[in-house]
């Protein structure tokens, strides 16, 4: 990041910028984005060393597991490295921690590129190649609203297909063009309600691999379970009432319920590869930030991220304490 310039102040914002930060906290709040400082474990790295020293950085994330999950990694190593890290993670909704972002309440997130394509950008052209992916969305982004999309990680979040070990190899799929070469009785799917009607969801899936929905030689109606998400992932481990079920490629059931995810040959769903985001001007304040962040990024792939979420939502470990283990293993902090 040799390109940035380093702030007269580091780690120091205008005052009237911080006024307006805490104001924006207390709107957050009173939305329910409320800090959960203190939550994450404290540590040091081990030469002893803080880049960071100075710095003010505050880290959010949504409400999920995995979300939450990346947020107290970034706070705990950035922590590690001498930042006085605020820790806004676990922000209710889809919404509260990009607002954060967008109006200076954060400084810093885990993203997924295919959300920021879909959702903040409102695009649908289907980009496949994740790279691509990440340098539209990065260019964009920047410009529009002075967020910098560091280098992604090596993980990739996305919509999914899966059949349990023992019916993958009965009925000798590992492929989505597979499952069209199969009976018509034996194609029987379990969706979620958002999934099933979303533009870019099962319908459209269905028609590209050459098996339309309630067509002749496609998928009939009756093959079709909607579902909540949590009940897919059983519904396809019993392989009752469906044979191939929706899953997140991350999540940590896929491991502990011996599912067999299979291979989307065809390059139907978008990317949604993990990326830390930091604003524009802590990044040119701090430009240590992104080196570090590197350091996280090029250790996290999809079966590493399905076990420690698996350590979360199956073995019911704090994130917080998931987070500092796996550093600490990694011997990335002391």
């Amino acid at each position: 990041m040799s390109t940035l310039i380093r702030s007269n102040r580091p780690g120091r914002r205008p005052l009237s910028a911080v006024l307006i930060l805490a104001v924006s906290v207390l709107v957050i709040a009173g939305c329910g984005l409320v800090s959960s400082s203190g939550t994450f474990h404290k540590s040091a790295l081990p030469d002893g060393k803080t880049p960071l020293a100075g710095a003010e950085i505050t880290v959010t994330s949504k409400n999920f597991t995995e979300s939450i999950l990346l947020g107290k990694i970034a706070a705990t190593y950035l922590a590690a490295a001498g930042a006085e890290v605020t820790d806004l993670t676990n922000a209710p909704g889809s919404a509260s921690s990009r607002q954060a972002m967008l109006n200076g309440a954060a400084d810093l997130a885990w993203e997924y590129t295919g959300t920021a394509w879909v959702t903040y950008l409102h695009e649908t052209k289907v980009i496949p190649d994740p790279q691509q992916l990440w340098q539209q969305v990065h260019d964009v982004e920047l410009a529009q609203n002075h967020l910098v999309w560091l280098p992604p990680a090596n993980f990739n979040d996305t919509y999914a297909f899966a059949a349990s070990s023992s019916t993958a190899k009965r009925l000798n799929v590992t492929t989505m063009s597979d499952i069209a070469r199969l009976p018509a009785d034996q194609r029987t799917f379990c969706v979620n309600d958002e999934f099933f009607s979303r533009p870019d969801g099962f319908l459209p899936m269905l028609k590209t691999y050459d098996m339309p929905y309630n067509a002749p030689n496609g998928v009939p109606s009756g093959n079709v379970t909607q579902m909540d998400s949590g009940v897919v992932y059983t519904s396809t481990a019993t392989s009752s009432p469906c044979n191939f079920g929706m899953v997140y490629t991350t999540d940590g059931r896929i491991k502990n319920l011996d599912l067999k995810v299979l291979v989307d040959d065809k390059k139907y769903f978008l990317p949604y590869s993990g990326t830390v985001v930091v604003r524009e001007s802590v990044l040119k304040a701090h430009p240590e930030i992104a080196p570090l962040m590197a350091t996280i990024s090029e250790r996290l792939a999809d079966e590493l991220m399905q076990e420690l979420n698996g350590r979360v939502d199956i073995d019911g470990q704090d994130p917080s304490d998931v987070a500092y283990e796996w550093l600490k293993s990694e011997k990335l902090i002391t």
